[in-house]
């Protein structure tokens, strides 16, 4: 089956935006409606993990057609900065840092570049927002240097956008099976979150990763893998 990854604006090989008002989830979902068509516009099976969860989510609310199923990893339906660590802590914050990152961006820009990606791995462990026993140095430090490199600034303004958006209303009316998948101990999207979701969700259903936390994909992949695996041969195709 062929497997095709995207990056969103500004990260990774992608480019910056050229209009850097449009970082959305409708923005990024119009991208990966563009990705299908450059394909071919082939059924397809979207997979989203944290954020990626929203874009898949309203990915499926405009173009609906040829979406056979979707895997929702760690992520929510919406409004991200009111749950992190159960509480609307996010919200509170989020704002100072977006004016702060407007005022003075290039200092931002300077502190965030500079941030070790061994420290910040160092302080997730600590934090027990990763789990020591099962995640490797080696598969973490890749992303955390990617994330240095990202604009700080316009990640902020991506996140107040993913808070502000939700697809709580659509979630009636996803007419495909979609599996939920969430992490245990995960304090960014909580499993909670996920229960609902699947719940709410006509064909849903869903797969609590034990201990697990928001890279719950990195620690436990043979797990998710095989439910994976039988929920696309039983379900989807």
């Amino acid at each position: 089956m062929p497997l095709v990854h995207w990056h969103y604006r500004g990260h990774g090989r992608s480019a910056a935006p050229a209009d850097p008002d449009r970082l959305d989830i409708a923005a990024h979902a119009a991208d990966l409606g563009a990705v299908r068509a450059h394909v071919g516009d082939p059924p397809c099976v979207l997979f989203g993990h944290s954020m990626g969860c929203q874009v898949a989510l309203e990915g499926y609310r405009q173009r609906p057609d040829q979406v056979r199923g979707l895997v929702l990893l760690c992520g929510s339906f919406g409004n991200v900065t009111s749950t992190f660590q159960g509480i609307p802590l996010l919200d509170l914050v989020l704002p100072r840092l977006v004016d702060l990152a407007h005022k003075a961006p290039d200092v931002v820009r300077a502190v965030w570049s500079r941030l070790p990606p061994r420290l910040a791995l160092s302080l997730a462990l600590k934090a027990g927002e990763i789990d020591p026993e099962r995640v490797r140095a080696e598969d973490m430090l890749p992303y955390l240097a990617h994330m240095t490199h990202v604009d700080f600034p316009m990640f902020l303004r991506m996140l107040r956008a993913a808070g502000e958006h939700t697809a709580g209303d659509l979630l009636p009316a996803v007419d495909v099976p979609v599996l939920v998948i969430a992490g245990e101990r995960d304090s960014f999207t909580p499993a909670f979150l996920a229960a609902a979701m699947a719940e709410t969700l006509p064909r849903g259903e869903l797969l609590i990763v034990p201990g697990g936390t928001h890279v719950a994909p990195l620690e436990q992949p043979e797990l998710i893998d095989a439910r994976i695996g039988a929920f696309l041969r039983d379900r989807v195709l």
